[in-house]
């Protein structure tokens, strides 16, 4: 009966995914003393932004979230720590989005405090997925029963794009397939 669960966590999946691949492009070109590829951060950065952070976290405030600290209190600082960073999200997003604009504009030595930035940026939000994946939903999973969870998966089916007004899978979907083709393999396979 935990379909919300499931889709949050396919969610988290697809969000962890293109991480990953900010992270290991960010890294190769370290090593490897290449730049990496504006295009594929861009791309990167505006799925990030139009996916958790408009459609993703508000979805998770408003059901699971709300539903969690109606049936306990087990949960109020995490949700609470949660919360904050969704409302920080936008601002984390957009000091990155500066990081990489500094470093189109000004070149190799902007690289650093890109790379740097990009650290933080994965690091940060890794841990926010874990807390959300590793002591809310189990809290979630306890607390709430068959009732709650057919009441959160009739809502969360329900949910629409706000932006677009769409199915947001199909828009989201192909935002992953142009990471993809940015992407060098093995990553992606780096159509341009």
């Amino acid at each position: 009966m935990k379909t919300l669960l499931d889709a949050l966590w396919n969610e988290h999946r697809s969000i962890a995914a293109v991480l990953h691949t900010m992270s290991r492009v960010m890294g190769d070109a370290r090593a490897h003393g290449q730049r990496p590829d504006p295009r594929l951060l861009r791309a990167m950065l505006y799925y990030l932004d139009v996916f958790p952070e408009r459609v993703h976290h508000p979805k998770e405030e408003m059901y699971l979230f709300a539903a969690v600290r109606r049936h306990t209190h087990d949960a109020d600082q995490v949700l609470e720590t949660l919360s904050r960073e969704h409302e920080a999200g936008e601002q984390a997003i957009r000091a990155l989005e500066q990081a990489l604009l500094r470093y189109e504009q000004g070149g190799a030595t902007e690289l650093e405090a890109l790379q740097q930035a990009t650290a933080r940026f994965v690091a940060g939000y890794r841990e926010h997925l874990r807390m959300e994946e590793q002591e809310l939903m189990p809290i979630a999973s306890r607390v709430l029963g068959d009732a709650e969870w057919a009441e959160l998966n009739a809502q969360w089916a329900a949910q629409h794009d706000p932006l677009a007004g769409i199915e947001s899978g199909d828009e989201y979907e192909r935002l992953l397939d142009r990471i993809v083709e940015l992407a060098p393999p093995p990553l992606g396979i780096a159509r341009p």
